[in-house]
Formats: C-alpha cells, structure tokens, sequence
C-alpha cells in the first residue's frame, strides 16, 4: 500500500488530521488501520536514534503515525466520518421500505375484503362442525389454500380466485396496493438493529476522541475543529434516525398485532413472507385459471364450429336424398308408360 502513496508521508498524514476525505477515501484509510504500528513496534521505534532516512519506507511511516497521540482511534474516526452518510442513507431507506410496506398491507381495502372472503369460505365449508363459525384465522393458513384441494380439479386458491373473478373481480389486483412488499420481506429486523447500534456507538467514539484530544496540543487543532463541526451535524441526524427506527418497530409490531398474532411468536418477517408468498401463490391460480377457461372456450367454439359444420351436412344429404327420391319417381313413371298429358294449344 505504501509504495502506491505518491505524495510525502507527513502530507498524508496532514490529510488524515484534517479529516480529508478529498485527498483519502474509505480503503485508504482502511488500509492505514491496517498498517499502525504495534506497540512492540512503537518500543523498538521510541529507541531509535539514528538517521531515519536509513530506515524503510514502512519504518518511516510508522514514525510519523507515532506523532499522532492515539492514531489508530482517529483514523477510525476518519473512517466512521466517511462511512456515515451512505451509512445514514441505507438505514433511512431500508426503514422507509419497512414502514411502507406495513402502512401498504394494513391500508389495503382490497386484501381486507379477501380476507374477509376466505374467512366465509372457510366457516361454509366447515359449517355443521365446531370450526364453522369462526371469526378468524391464523395468518398461515393463507398458504394451505394452495395445498387443500376443493375438488378433483382445483384447489381452494384456483377457487377462491374463480369466484373473486365472477363477482369481484375488482379485488383481483389487490397486489397493486402492495408496491413495497417484496423489498420489505427481505429486510431483517435485527440487521437494522445491528446498523443502528453500530452508528450510535461510533457516534459515542468519536465523541470521546474528540474529548479527548483536547489535550493533544497543535498536532490536533484542525482535527478537533472539523469533528465538532461533524459532530455537531451528525448528532442531530443520529437523533432523527433513532426516532424513525423506534417508530418502525412499533409500525412493525402492530402489523402483526393486525392479523391477530403474537410479535415474540410471528414476528414481522414471517409476516411479511407469509404475505408475499400468499400474493405469489394467489396470482399464479389466477393465470391458471385463465388459461384454464381460455382452453374451455377454444374447446366450446370448436364443438360449436363442428356442430354446425355436421348441421349443414345433414341437411345436405337430407336435400339431396329428396332429389333422388323424385327422380326415381320420375323414371318408374316413365317406363310404366302412363300417357302424358296433351298440351293444350
């Protein structure tokens, strides 16, 4: 890494110091991390007093790190200074998706009524028994829809499809309400915990550093300076995000408290599959119901087409079998030698 560095080593570290991120991006500071000396290595560079033009580019660099009161704790700060925007970004938009996607499922006027339909249908085709009248139903058993046949030849999503499709065929697109789902179900919960932890107690470190280096004297003056100007501002969005971050999570759990389930025993992912598989499930019965009637009504014309065709046959034969008789009439006539009548002039 050192022998790609093409300006001076106390002019990269002047740019580490000013918290730079024109001159060093993420993996160059990255890599300065990874090149801090040990504190084995500081002893035996503490007693070094020869030139130190004799030492190697990686000794020399090591000197200048050794300028720095706690070097590697604010090359982490660099780091965490770049990193936070995108950081901040990806965690705001990833609770957006989630937020979105369980305003979309329980604003749903569309999927409350299909709701409300596969419960009818489940309480008539269990009615006569304790389980038909009930007035809910647990959320998985959206999925054994596609797994319960209602007769030889559909199952009861091809024939909850079938009859939305005859008398509301309105609620057939209800995915459309849901634009954000799909990105919502591959969203982890305690990944965004994990991400929201991370940028708080890297907020608290560079706090400390910042306290800390109020004792570093002159070395340390445009790095103090330009992290209270960043930590003031980062403070503030740290603040907001927290806010948004609870208020997802209580979004999160009241999605799950919708469809009547405990969060500690269904959490907000598995309602979010279940949901998303559902919706898959539901659309591919519709298209195969689809093609379904279209091969029926193919079928339907052809028959018809063949009927008509055997119709018109028929009475072709009909016509001409009449001829035949008449003619057969005409000649027995004849050869009987009946007088034919005279013409009258």
């Amino acid at each position: 890494m050192l022998t790609k560095v093409k300006m001076p080593l106390s002019d990269l570290m002047s740019a580490a110091l000013a918290l730079d991120d024109s001159i060093l991006d993420g993996d160059q500071v990255e890599n300065l991390i990874k090149f801090c000396p040990t504190k084995e290595e500081m002893e035996l560079l503490k007693g070094y007093t020869g030139d130190k033009e004799n030492l190697g580019k990686c000794e020399q660099f090591f000197l200048e790190l050794m300028k720095v009161p706690r070097v590697e704790s604010k090359l982490r700060v660099f780091l965490f200074k770049i990193q936070f925007g995108s950081q901040i970004s990806d965690l705001r938009k990833s609770l957006n998706t989630v937020d979105a996607g369980c305003a979309q499922i329980r604003n749903s006027v569309k999927l409350k009524e299909i709701m409300k339909k596969i419960l009818y249908l489940g309480n008539t085709l269990n009615q006569g028994t304790a389980r038909g009248s009930a007035v809910g139903f647990r959320l998985d058993s959206l999925l054994k829809l596609a797994d319960t046949r209602a007769n030889n030849k559909m199952t009861l999503m091809h024939y909850l499809c079938k009859v939305l499709a005859s008398r509301a065929p309105h609620l057939l697109d209800f995915h459309e309400d849901l634009i954000s789902l799909e990105s919502a179900s591959k969203i982890q919960l305690k990944f965004l915990a994990e991400e929201m932890q991370a940028i708080v107690k890297g907020l608290e470190k560079v706090e400390q550093e910042l306290t800390a280096s109020e004792n570093d004297g002159p070395v340390s003056h445009v790095f103090r300076k330009t992290l209270k100007e960043f930590t003031a501002v980062a403070g503030a969005e740290v603040q907001i995000l927290t806010t948004l971050y609870t208020t997802v999570g209580r979004n999160a759990d009241a999605l799950v408290l919708y469809f009547g389930e405990d969060p500690s025993k269904c959490p907000y992912e598995q309602v979010m599959s279940t949901i998303l598989n559902f919706v898959t499930l539901f659309k591919r019965a519709h298209q195969e119901n689809c093609k379904q009637a279209e091969l029926e009504r193919k079928k339907a014309e052809k028959e018809a087409e063949m009927e008509k065709s055997n119709s018109t046959t028929n009475k072709n034969d009909l016509k001409s079998k009449n001829l035949g008789d008449l003619l057969k009439k005409a000649v027995s006539k004849s050869k009987s030698g009946e007088p034919r009548e005279k013409d009258i002039r």
